[in-house]
């Protein structure tokens, strides 16, 4: 039997903890925000699912979300589980307020030069029709060059927050190499785990490729869809904490604890 803890203003999903940077800046917006994250690890990579599972695991998530927490809002701070399932989460949860996350292509077009993007990215996200319609409708005239990376996406996951500067940075390095190589001078950030290593990403491509991502966007699409859904009862501020649905390696207990000390968040364990 789940017990309900009380009402949060927000709930973040994601397959791990990629999109934690969401939560984070939501925070920096708005300090009072109630807030709590989810992370799907007993199914992480969500990447390399069918969209079945993508879709049955991202809907029996927010089916224990809800029942504990009943959330005015949820994030979906993860592009893959975004572009598959946002569709069926809404109908399936029709009373719950979603907001998602999709590959900032838009802004990349506004300001790719070249007009060659890349798109880091699962290849769940890659493969999904939707992200070949957002680059037709916001940047038709450009190039899109995609690149799935799920040894990178598991390295953030289980490795990053314990690894040392020289293996973050070598890391990234084939990703950053791949775009250079065919004339990009615009990274999308489209799985919300490579937000956790952007800096990284940043400072290996140099001045002359620019890295970006869609937290402003989500962060101020989330706020307002908040603002006007007056009807639920009120929020008391409370520490923000993150929950996982299980561990797939050994280690990963004690690398979730170290993660949330780094980030000033509390780690609420296994949610059943």
């Amino acid at each position: 039997m789940i017990i309900m803890l009380g009402m949060v203003n927000f709930a973040f999903l994601d397959s791990g903890t990629g999109g934690l940077p969401y939560l984070t800046y939501l925070k920096k917006k708005n300090p009072s925000a109630s807030c709590i994250y989810i992370g799907d690890t007993k199914h992480f990579p969500y990447g390399e699912k069918t969209e079945a599972q993508i879709i049955e695991n991202a809907c029996g998530c927010v089916e224990k979300i809800i029942a504990r927490w009943n959330p005015h809002t949820v994030v979906i701070a993860c592009n893959t589980i975004s572009v598959t399932a946002l569709e069926e989460l809404r109908r399936r949860f029709p009373d719950t307020p979603f907001v998602g996350t999709v590959p900032a292509i838009k802004p990349a077009g506004l300001i790719s030069k070249t007009r060659r993007i890349g798109l880091l990215a699962t290849n769940a996200t890659v493969r999904h029709p939707y992200t070949a319609g957002l680059c037709s409708r916001f940047a038709p005239d450009c190039r899109l060059v995609s690149r799935g990376d799920p040894e990178l996406i598991s390295f953030i996951e289980h490795r990053f927050f314990s690894a040392p500067e020289s293996e973050r940075i070598a890391a990234v390095r084939p990703a950053v190499d791949f775009f250079r190589e065919n004339g990009c001078d615009v990274i999308v950030l489209a799985c919300t785990h490579f937000l956790n290593m952007a800096d990284y990403i940043q400072a290996y491509a140099g001045s002359d490729i620019q890295v970006i991502d869609s937290r402003e966007g989500v962060a101020s699409h989330a706020l307002s869809v908040e603002k006007t859904g007056a009807c639920k009862t009120p929020c008391e501020p409370e520490e923000s904490a993150l929950y996982v649905t299980g561990f797939s390696v050994s280690n990963d207990s004690s690398e979730y604890e170290t993660f949330c000390r780094r980030n000033n968040i509390k780690f609420g364990g296994i949610l059943q």
